[in-house]
């Protein structure tokens, strides 16, 4: 893809300096949604653009589990159709999936025109969770990384476009996060037996990740490196990439007439039928 920059407005907010932590946590949080108001309304102008141009684009998110892939993804599409922005997190394969080739169910998942899928996660499990959790012999995993690059080649150079992103997360600060799902009860779901593997076998997912990233980071579909131990720097950093490396033009929005509502018919009866309300509570 080719880049294309969409510049900061002169008049946005930046965090001042302040003495008071509080008031400069305030104001940087205060900057941070201003700046991802500005990047969710580019989004809604991309999208506008892959509608009308017919584009295909895949967006993969992989890294360290607590990275704040999910958030991530939740900001990337929380303010568009997920009938354009599909987002894609495969649960583990069926035993009839077990039979069919390694891609064939990811593969299924490709965009149409006018279309962008989000792999939350995607056919780098094979490398990554599956090789160091013993899914994935290490000689499978190995031909996977030859393989896979002359795939991502077919779809780029089929009008595809690619970008991969991984998230990175300090151990002190994956171990923060690990600690908070454990104390927080709307969190505690958040944290899965696999999360637990991934924080005690760190090292082996470092070696593991470390060769995916190296076998794979081609010219035609790059790795990305988003360091996600502040979270909200990492969107910010990460979908002005996104927008930056997009080649999208804004369309011109063809503004809808409502027309005119009908009238009440004179002959229109109020159903008398007894209903269940839901109480108001607030």
């Amino acid at each position: 893809m080719s880049k294309k920059k969409h510049r900061k407005d002169k008049g946005e907010a930046t965090v001042p300096d302040a003495a008071d932590p509080a008031a400069a946590k305030k104001a940087r949080n205060k900057a941070y949604e201003a700046e991802l108001a500005r990047l969710q309304v580019e989004i809604a102008n991309l999208q506008a653009w892959v509608v009308a141009t017919g584009a295909r684009i895949v967006i993969v998110f992989e890294g360290r589990d607590a990275a704040g892939k999910g958030g991530m993804i939740k900001r990337l599409t929380e303010k568009v159709s997920p009938r354009v922005f599909r987002v894609v997190a495969l649960p583990a394969p069926s035993d009839r999936q077990k039979t069919q080739l390694y891609m064939q169910r990811y593969i299924e998942q490709l965009p149409a025109a006018g279309e962008v899928v989000i792999f939350d996660r995607s056919w780098y499990n094979r490398p990554g969770v599956e090789r160091v959790m013993g899914f994935c012999g290490d000689q499978a995993a190995i031909a996977f990384l030859k393989e896979i690059p002359h795939l991502e080649a077919l779809l780029t150079e089929s009008g595809v476009g690619l970008l991969k992103y991984f998230l990175t997360v300090s151990e002190e600060e994956q171990e923060r996060r690990f600690r908070q799902r454990i104390d927080d009860p709307v969190r505690q779901w958040k944290l899965s037996p696999m999360d637990l593997e991934s924080y005690r076998r760190w090292w082996d997912y470092t070696r593991a990740y470390d060769e995916m990233i190296r076998m794979t980071d081609t010219p035609h579909a790059p790795w990305w490196i988003v360091d996600s131990s502040d979270k909200k720097a990492a969107r910010i950093n990460c979908l002005t990439h996104l927008l930056e490396t997009i080649p999208y033009e804004k369309m011109k929005y063809d503004e809808p007439k409502l027309g005119k509502r009908q009238k009440k018919p004179d002959d229109y009866v109020p159903d008398r039928t007894a209903r269940n309300v839901v109480p108001s509570v607030f």
